[in-house]
């Protein structure tokens, strides 16, 4: 087990350097595509985490935004832009807000848990719609960041951002694998399993869940600060129906059969999204959907599941 744990520790630092080196490579539009996809990834490895104890998150896109908002807020109206404060702000609101939640929707199972979680992301969309000095439906500009006191030049400025996210999403990725394969984490599966029967053994099928949400929080406030960072721009539409049904479908399509997993599956996805707006605009969700519906009937198991395959021959 720990031969393994240590392979796959290594194939994620692997694709660390191959992300950092590709990027240099790709066009300006492709790696800032790369960089929202990522960040956006670990929002949907959160999701991932909660599906291992079965239940669903409609409205994992609130601590999204609540860590978007959070670096917004003190970069634009406070005036903090070192890259350092901002982060730990979102992580710190993001897991604050899973804690509160997490005593209430740990109680609640399946369709309850999906539905109650939607409820509280569409009260905070439209408290930020209502909310004229956050700039309503609009949101706001972030301006740039700063790291430990320098500021990048103008010209280097995408590359120094890029380079931050690669390495954070790579290090909660590794955090995160640890996690799944501590007790907290493998008790998971036995809440999905049989939660009753965990009971019995002596643990507490609510404390496992509420631990998975915190975790979970804790990635989708950090994505949410990267996301915010690389487009300097936040938006209620963060924590929207929509995105948040976007994060639960990439976690579907990329499978649980690694943390590194839904980081790569929604750079798939909005990879296909984007040639499809290129190549069809006026037919651009049938094309999604047909690539979707595809994926869903040959690969029920998610996109790594053909990598498993591989390792297995």
């Amino acid at each position: 087990m720990m031969k393994t744990d240590f392979r796959r520790e290594h194939l994620y630092i692997a694709i660390l350097g191959l992300l950092l080196i590709l990027g240099f490579f790709l066009p300006s539009w492709l790696r800032f595509l790369l960089q929202t996809a990522i960040a956006g990834g670990l929002v949907s490895l959160g999701v991932a985490i909660q599906m291992r104890a079965g239940l669903v998150n409609f409205g994992q896109g609130l601590y999204f935004c609540l860590g978007g908002y959070a670096v917004g807020m003190l970069a634009a109206k406070a005036g903090i832009t070192d890259v350092a404060v901002l982060l730990v702000a979102s992580i710190a609101v993001s897991l604050v807000a899973g804690v509160l939640l997490g005593l209430l929707l740990s109680r609640y199972r399946e369709i309850f848990y999906a539905m109650l979680s939607l409820a509280v992301s569409m009260i905070l969309y439209g408290v930020l719609v209502k909310a004229a000095g956050l700039g309503s439906t609009d949101g706001f500009n972030i301006p740039p960041v700063s790291y430990f006191g320098w500021m990048p030049e103008r010209a280097i400025r995408a590359n120094a951002n890029y380079i931050m996210t690669v390495v954070l999403v790579l290090a909660a990725c590794l955090a995160t694998a640890r996690y799944l394969k501590s007790g907290a984490g493998m008790l998971c599966e036995a809440v999905a399993e049989n939660e009753i029967r965990l009971a019995y053994l002596g643990a507490s099928p609510r404390r496992v869940v509420f631990i998975a949400i915190v975790v979970a929080a804790a990635l989708s406030g950090l994505g949410g600060g990267l996301y915010g960072i690389a487009t300097q721009h936040v938006d209620p539409m963060m924590t929207n129906w929509t995105t948040s049904g976007g994060f639960v479908f990439v976690a579907l399509l990329a499978g649980r059969g690694s943390v590194i997993a839904p980081v790569i599956g929604f750079f798939a996805l909005e990879l296909v999204r984007t040639y499809a707006l290129d190549l069809a605009p006026n037919a651009w969700q049938l094309v999604l959907g047909t690539v979707m519906l595809a994926v869903i009937l040959l690969l029920p198991e998610g996109l790594w599941s053909l990598i498993q395959k591989r390792q297995r021959q």
